[in-house]
Protein backbone atom coordinates (compact mmCIF):
# COMPACT_ATOMS: atom_id res chain seq x y z
CA UNK A 1 0.00 0.00 0.00
CA UNK A 2 1.18 3.14 -0.77
CA UNK A 3 0.12 6.96 0.00
CA UNK A 4 -0.25 9.26 -2.58
CA UNK A 5 -1.42 13.26 -2.37
CA UNK A 6 -3.21 15.23 -5.23
CA UNK A 7 -3.79 18.96 -5.18
CA UNK A 8 -6.87 20.28 -6.09
CA UNK A 9 -6.73 22.23 -8.90
CA UNK A 10 -6.17 25.61 -8.49
CA UNK A 11 -9.09 27.81 -9.34
CA UNK A 12 -9.47 31.30 -10.26
CA UNK A 13 -12.59 32.53 -8.21
CA UNK A 14 -13.64 31.30 -4.69
CA UNK A 15 -16.93 29.63 -6.31
CA UNK A 16 -14.73 27.55 -8.52
CA UNK A 17 -12.58 26.60 -5.78
CA UNK A 18 -15.56 25.18 -3.55
CA UNK A 19 -16.69 23.28 -6.98
CA UNK A 20 -13.16 21.73 -7.06
CA UNK A 21 -13.04 20.63 -3.66
CA UNK A 22 -16.46 18.85 -3.65
CA UNK A 23 -15.91 16.84 -7.24
CA UNK A 24 -12.13 16.15 -6.85
CA UNK A 25 -12.33 12.95 -4.14
CA UNK A 26 -15.34 11.78 -6.47
CA UNK A 27 -13.84 11.80 -9.67
CA UNK A 28 -10.76 10.37 -8.13
CA UNK A 29 -12.86 7.24 -6.99
CA UNK A 30 -14.59 7.24 -9.93
CA UNK A 31 -11.34 6.81 -12.17
CA UNK A 32 -9.37 4.56 -13.78
CA UNK A 33 -7.86 3.96 -10.14
CA UNK A 34 -10.69 4.04 -8.33
CA UNK A 35 -10.85 0.44 -7.63
CA UNK A 36 -7.56 0.64 -5.67
CA UNK A 37 -7.95 3.48 -3.76
CA UNK A 38 -8.89 4.11 -0.08
CA UNK A 39 -9.31 6.59 2.47
CA UNK A 40 -9.58 9.45 0.52
CA UNK A 41 -9.28 12.31 2.66
CA UNK A 42 -8.62 16.45 2.48
CA UNK A 43 -5.27 17.65 3.74
CA UNK A 44 -3.84 21.08 3.60
CA UNK A 45 0.01 21.26 3.07
CA UNK A 46 1.70 24.93 2.57
CA UNK A 47 -1.84 26.40 2.92
CA UNK A 48 -2.87 24.46 -0.55
CA UNK A 49 -5.52 22.62 -0.59
CA UNK A 50 -5.00 18.19 -1.42
CA UNK A 51 -6.44 15.28 -1.13
CA UNK A 52 -4.57 12.62 0.70
CA UNK A 53 -5.00 8.47 -0.37
CA UNK A 54 -3.94 4.96 -0.41
CA UNK A 55 -3.33 3.34 -3.45
CA UNK A 56 -3.02 -0.74 -3.59
CA UNK A 57 0.46 -0.51 -5.49
CA UNK A 58 2.84 1.61 -7.09
CA UNK A 59 1.71 3.66 -9.96
CA UNK A 60 3.00 2.71 -13.40
CA UNK A 61 3.17 4.74 -16.17
CA UNK A 62 -0.76 3.98 -17.62
CA UNK A 63 -2.22 4.94 -14.17
CA UNK A 64 0.14 8.23 -13.80
CA UNK A 65 -1.69 9.26 -17.15
CA UNK A 66 -4.89 8.34 -16.12
CA UNK A 67 -4.38 10.60 -13.13
CA UNK A 68 -3.04 13.36 -15.66
CA UNK A 69 -6.18 13.54 -17.29
CA UNK A 70 -8.17 14.53 -14.57
CA UNK A 71 -9.79 17.90 -14.38
CA UNK A 72 -9.95 18.53 -10.54
CA UNK A 73 -6.62 17.67 -9.45
CA UNK A 74 -3.79 18.90 -10.74
CA UNK A 75 -0.12 17.83 -9.12
CA UNK A 76 0.62 14.76 -7.70
CA UNK A 77 3.04 13.60 -4.86
CA UNK A 78 4.18 10.06 -3.66
CA UNK A 79 3.95 11.00 0.60
CA UNK A 80 5.67 10.05 3.50
CA UNK A 81 5.05 11.26 7.29
CA UNK A 82 9.15 10.33 7.85
CA UNK A 83 12.14 9.76 6.41
CA UNK A 84 15.08 7.26 8.60
CA UNK A 85 15.23 9.83 11.33
CA UNK A 86 13.23 13.04 9.42
CA UNK A 87 9.96 13.77 10.01
CA UNK A 88 7.89 14.79 7.27
CA UNK A 89 5.26 15.23 5.95
CA UNK A 90 7.24 14.94 2.72
CA UNK A 91 6.38 15.06 -1.09
CA UNK A 92 7.81 13.38 -4.12
CA UNK A 93 6.81 14.72 -7.36
CA UNK A 94 4.80 12.39 -9.59
CA UNK A 95 5.72 13.05 -13.68
CA UNK A 96 1.74 11.93 -14.61
CA UNK A 97 3.24 11.94 -18.60
CA UNK A 98 0.04 13.15 -19.57
CA UNK A 99 0.20 16.18 -22.25
CA UNK A 100 -3.37 17.34 -23.81
CA UNK A 101 -3.44 16.75 -27.83
CA UNK A 102 -4.41 20.27 -28.44
CA UNK A 103 -3.06 23.50 -26.72
CA UNK A 104 -5.02 23.72 -23.43
CA UNK A 105 -6.07 27.24 -24.35
CA UNK A 106 -8.61 25.60 -27.07
CA UNK A 107 -11.22 25.45 -24.34
CA UNK A 108 -10.40 28.82 -22.40
CA UNK A 109 -10.09 31.25 -25.71
CA UNK A 110 -13.64 31.18 -26.71
CA UNK A 111 -15.93 32.98 -24.15
CA UNK A 112 -19.65 33.38 -24.73
CA UNK A 113 -22.46 33.90 -22.37
CA UNK A 114 -23.65 30.63 -20.25
CA UNK A 115 -20.61 29.07 -20.83
CA UNK A 116 -20.31 26.25 -18.36
CA UNK A 117 -16.78 26.06 -15.92
CA UNK A 118 -14.37 24.55 -18.65
CA UNK A 119 -12.72 21.79 -15.80
CA UNK A 120 -16.37 21.27 -14.72
CA UNK A 121 -16.65 19.90 -18.80
CA UNK A 122 -13.81 17.93 -18.25
CA UNK A 123 -15.06 16.18 -15.45
CA UNK A 124 -18.23 14.91 -17.08
CA UNK A 125 -15.92 13.44 -20.05
CA UNK A 126 -14.10 11.77 -17.12
CA UNK A 127 -17.19 10.59 -15.29
CA UNK A 128 -18.62 9.01 -18.68
CA UNK A 129 -15.88 7.33 -19.79
CA UNK A 130 -15.61 5.46 -16.25
CA UNK A 131 -18.42 4.89 -16.01
CA UNK A 132 -18.78 2.57 -19.49
CA UNK A 133 -17.88 -0.18 -21.06
CA UNK A 134 -15.21 1.63 -22.69
CA UNK A 135 -13.41 2.97 -20.05
CA UNK A 136 -10.03 1.08 -20.73
CA UNK A 137 -10.02 2.02 -24.08
CA UNK A 138 -7.67 5.46 -24.83
CA UNK A 139 -9.32 8.39 -25.94
CA UNK A 140 -8.31 8.29 -29.39
CA UNK A 141 -10.80 5.52 -29.66
CA UNK A 142 -13.89 6.83 -28.21
CA UNK A 143 -16.48 9.53 -30.01
CA UNK A 144 -18.29 12.10 -27.68
CA UNK A 145 -21.23 13.31 -28.69
CA UNK A 146 -23.15 16.71 -27.03
CA UNK A 147 -26.91 17.20 -27.78
CA UNK A 148 -27.28 20.58 -26.32
CA UNK A 149 -23.57 21.92 -27.71
CA UNK A 150 -24.11 25.37 -26.93
CA UNK A 151 -20.97 27.06 -27.63
CA UNK A 152 -19.02 23.90 -27.93
CA UNK A 153 -16.96 23.60 -24.56
CA UNK A 154 -17.90 19.90 -24.21
CA UNK A 155 -16.86 19.35 -27.75
CA UNK A 156 -13.47 21.06 -26.77
CA UNK A 157 -12.90 19.33 -23.87
CA UNK A 158 -13.39 16.01 -25.25
CA UNK A 159 -11.09 17.09 -27.96
CA UNK A 160 -7.69 17.88 -25.76
CA UNK A 161 -8.29 14.66 -24.17
CA UNK A 162 -8.29 13.16 -27.86
CA UNK A 163 -11.74 11.94 -28.99
CA UNK A 164 -13.68 12.49 -31.91
CA UNK A 165 -16.23 14.58 -31.46
CA UNK A 166 -19.71 15.82 -32.54
CA UNK A 167 -22.59 18.26 -31.41
CA UNK A 168 -25.96 19.58 -32.35
CA UNK A 169 -27.31 22.42 -30.85
CA UNK A 170 -30.28 24.79 -32.35
CA UNK A 171 -28.86 28.60 -31.83
CA UNK A 172 -27.66 28.99 -35.79
CA UNK A 173 -25.48 31.94 -34.20
CA UNK A 174 -23.42 29.43 -31.50
CA UNK A 175 -22.82 26.82 -33.92
CA UNK A 176 -21.58 29.37 -37.09
CA UNK A 177 -19.31 31.03 -34.32
CA UNK A 178 -17.85 27.67 -33.27
CA UNK A 179 -17.47 26.23 -37.04
CA UNK A 180 -15.70 30.18 -37.65
CA UNK A 181 -13.39 29.78 -34.31
CA UNK A 182 -12.38 25.99 -35.17
CA UNK A 183 -10.92 27.16 -38.61
CA UNK A 184 -9.00 30.20 -37.12
CA UNK A 185 -7.83 28.62 -34.06
CA UNK A 186 -6.37 25.45 -36.08
CA UNK A 187 -4.80 27.99 -38.95
CA UNK A 188 -3.34 30.01 -35.91
CA UNK A 189 -1.75 26.98 -34.49
CA UNK A 190 -0.54 25.68 -38.07
CA UNK A 191 -3.02 22.42 -36.87
CA UNK A 192 -4.24 20.77 -40.86
CA UNK A 193 -7.90 21.19 -40.94
CA UNK A 194 -10.32 20.70 -43.74
CA UNK A 195 -13.90 21.30 -43.51
CA UNK A 196 -16.60 20.79 -45.40
CA UNK A 197 -20.13 22.43 -45.06
CA UNK A 198 -23.49 20.50 -45.81
CA UNK A 199 -27.02 21.22 -46.00
CA UNK A 200 -29.50 18.53 -44.75
CA UNK A 201 -32.82 19.03 -45.93
CA UNK A 202 -35.55 20.14 -44.27
CA UNK A 203 -33.68 19.73 -41.01
CA UNK A 204 -30.87 22.10 -40.44
CA UNK A 205 -27.00 22.41 -41.67
CA UNK A 206 -23.73 21.02 -40.07
CA UNK A 207 -19.97 21.22 -40.48
CA UNK A 208 -17.14 17.92 -40.85
CA UNK A 209 -14.01 18.83 -39.41
CA UNK A 210 -10.89 16.71 -40.09
CA UNK A 211 -8.42 17.68 -37.57
CA UNK A 212 -4.91 16.67 -37.96
CA UNK A 213 -2.61 14.88 -41.21
CA UNK A 214 -3.54 11.83 -42.40
CA UNK A 215 -0.18 9.92 -42.55
CA UNK A 216 0.21 7.20 -44.88
CA UNK A 217 0.95 4.71 -42.61
CA UNK A 218 -2.07 5.38 -40.73
CA UNK A 219 -3.93 2.41 -39.03
CA UNK A 220 -6.52 1.33 -36.18
CA UNK A 221 -4.19 2.80 -33.68
CA UNK A 222 -3.43 6.17 -34.43
CA UNK A 223 -4.80 9.01 -32.96
CA UNK A 224 -4.86 11.39 -35.99
CA UNK A 225 -7.16 12.93 -37.51
CA UNK A 226 -9.28 14.31 -35.31
CA UNK A 227 -12.99 14.22 -36.28
CA UNK A 228 -15.58 17.56 -35.26
CA UNK A 229 -19.28 17.45 -36.56
CA UNK A 230 -21.73 20.42 -35.42
CA UNK A 231 -24.85 20.80 -36.42
CA UNK A 232 -27.61 23.24 -36.59
CA UNK A 233 -31.10 21.78 -35.67
CA UNK A 234 -33.40 20.33 -32.89
CA UNK A 235 -31.91 18.25 -30.37
CA UNK A 236 -35.14 15.33 -31.26
CA UNK A 237 -33.87 15.31 -34.90
CA UNK A 238 -30.04 14.31 -33.61
CA UNK A 239 -30.69 11.28 -35.15
CA UNK A 240 -30.70 12.76 -38.93
CA UNK A 241 -28.34 15.35 -38.09
CA UNK A 242 -26.14 12.82 -37.01
CA UNK A 243 -26.63 10.61 -40.05
CA UNK A 244 -23.43 9.16 -41.28
CA UNK A 245 -21.65 10.03 -38.64
CA UNK A 246 -20.52 7.30 -36.65
CA UNK A 247 -22.38 6.74 -33.29
CA UNK A 248 -20.71 8.13 -30.15
CA UNK A 249 -19.35 5.63 -27.12
CA UNK A 250 -20.57 8.92 -24.63
CA UNK A 251 -22.98 11.53 -24.02
CA UNK A 252 -22.12 14.02 -22.31
CA UNK A 253 -24.21 17.77 -22.14
CA UNK A 254 -24.92 20.08 -19.34
CA UNK A 255 -28.60 21.06 -19.52
CA UNK A 256 -29.95 24.66 -20.31
CA UNK A 257 -29.98 26.84 -16.88
CA UNK A 258 -33.11 28.91 -18.40
CA UNK A 259 -35.03 25.68 -18.17
CA UNK A 260 -36.39 25.50 -14.67
CA UNK A 261 -39.54 24.34 -14.55
CA UNK A 262 -41.18 20.93 -14.33
CA UNK A 263 -42.73 21.37 -17.59
CA UNK A 264 -40.07 22.76 -19.60
CA UNK A 265 -37.62 20.18 -18.60
CA UNK A 266 -39.70 17.02 -18.26
CA UNK A 267 -40.63 17.99 -22.47
CA UNK A 268 -37.19 18.54 -23.51
CA UNK A 269 -35.88 15.16 -21.68
CA UNK A 270 -38.83 13.08 -22.37
CA UNK A 271 -38.73 13.66 -26.40
CA UNK A 272 -35.04 14.24 -26.29
CA UNK A 273 -33.85 11.19 -24.27
CA UNK A 274 -35.10 8.18 -26.43
CA UNK A 275 -33.16 9.93 -29.61
CA UNK A 276 -30.14 10.35 -27.33
CA UNK A 277 -29.94 7.37 -26.04
CA UNK A 278 -30.71 5.30 -29.28
CA UNK A 279 -27.59 6.83 -30.67
CA UNK A 280 -25.56 6.13 -27.79
CA UNK A 281 -23.71 3.02 -28.84
CA UNK A 282 -23.70 -0.50 -26.68
CA UNK A 283 -21.77 0.03 -23.71
CA UNK A 284 -22.13 3.66 -23.67
CA UNK A 285 -22.46 6.02 -20.76
CA UNK A 286 -24.39 9.09 -20.87
CA UNK A 287 -23.16 12.15 -18.41
CA UNK A 288 -25.81 14.69 -18.01
CA UNK A 289 -25.96 17.88 -15.46
CA UNK A 290 -28.49 20.53 -14.53
CA UNK A 291 -29.77 23.27 -12.26
CA UNK A 292 -31.55 21.00 -9.12
CA UNK A 293 -32.33 23.79 -7.62
CA UNK A 294 -35.93 23.28 -8.60
CA UNK A 295 -35.74 19.65 -10.60
CA UNK A 296 -34.63 17.44 -7.38
CA UNK A 297 -32.89 14.59 -8.79
CA UNK A 298 -35.25 11.67 -7.69
CA UNK A 299 -37.35 13.69 -10.39
CA UNK A 300 -34.68 13.54 -12.83
CA UNK A 301 -33.91 9.96 -12.13
CA UNK A 302 -37.64 9.27 -12.67
CA UNK A 303 -38.21 10.69 -15.94
CA UNK A 304 -34.61 9.05 -17.57
CA UNK A 305 -35.74 5.83 -16.38
CA UNK A 306 -39.34 6.11 -18.45
CA UNK A 307 -38.11 8.16 -20.90
CA UNK A 308 -34.89 5.11 -22.20
CA UNK A 309 -33.52 2.21 -21.31
CA UNK A 310 -30.69 3.39 -19.87
CA UNK A 311 -29.91 2.16 -16.50
CA UNK A 312 -29.04 5.02 -13.73
CA UNK A 313 -26.05 4.82 -11.89
CA UNK A 314 -27.36 5.82 -8.68
CA UNK A 315 -25.16 4.36 -5.81
CA UNK A 316 -22.54 6.31 -4.10
CA UNK A 317 -19.88 8.30 -5.61
CA UNK A 318 -22.67 8.35 -8.01
CA UNK A 319 -25.50 10.10 -5.57
CA UNK A 320 -23.05 12.59 -4.18
CA UNK A 321 -22.01 14.74 -7.75
CA UNK A 322 -24.73 17.48 -6.33
CA UNK A 323 -22.89 20.77 -5.68
CA UNK A 324 -23.47 24.69 -5.37
CA UNK A 325 -22.33 26.82 -8.46
CA UNK A 326 -23.59 30.46 -7.95
CA UNK A 327 -26.54 32.11 -6.09
CA UNK A 328 -28.73 31.53 -8.88
CA UNK A 329 -27.78 27.87 -9.50
CA UNK A 330 -27.89 26.33 -5.52
CA UNK A 331 -27.35 23.04 -6.62
CA UNK A 332 -26.18 21.67 -9.78
CA UNK A 333 -26.46 17.53 -9.91
CA UNK A 334 -25.24 15.16 -12.20
CA UNK A 335 -26.84 12.12 -13.79
CA UNK A 336 -24.97 9.32 -15.14
CA UNK A 337 -26.65 6.18 -16.56
CA UNK A 338 -25.06 3.51 -18.84
CA UNK A 339 -26.58 1.40 -22.11
CA UNK A 340 -26.38 -2.49 -21.71
CA UNK A 341 -23.80 -3.67 -24.14
CA UNK A 342 -26.42 -6.08 -25.02
CA UNK A 343 -28.70 -3.71 -26.28
CA UNK A 344 -29.86 -4.51 -29.73
CA UNK A 345 -28.61 -1.56 -32.12
CA UNK A 346 -31.97 0.05 -33.02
Amino acid sequence: MNTYVAQIAPQRSTQYAALADALAPRELALSALGAGITNIAPIELGGQSFLKFDYSGALDAAERNELGMLAMTSAYYEYRDQIDDALGPWLRPIDTGYAPVFPPDLIVTRRYKGKTNELFTQFLCNIARHSSAFAAAPWHTLRVFDPLAGGGTTLFAALLLGASVAGVEKDSGDVESTATFIEQYMREQGIACRVKEERLKKIGRRWWFTIGKVSPERDAESPWPKQCVIAIGDTTQSADLMSSVKRPNLIVTDLPYGIQHHGELSGLIGDALPVWSNLLLPGGALAMSWDATRFPRADMIALAQTSSSLTVLDDPPYNQLAHRVDRVIKQRDVLVAHKAINDALK
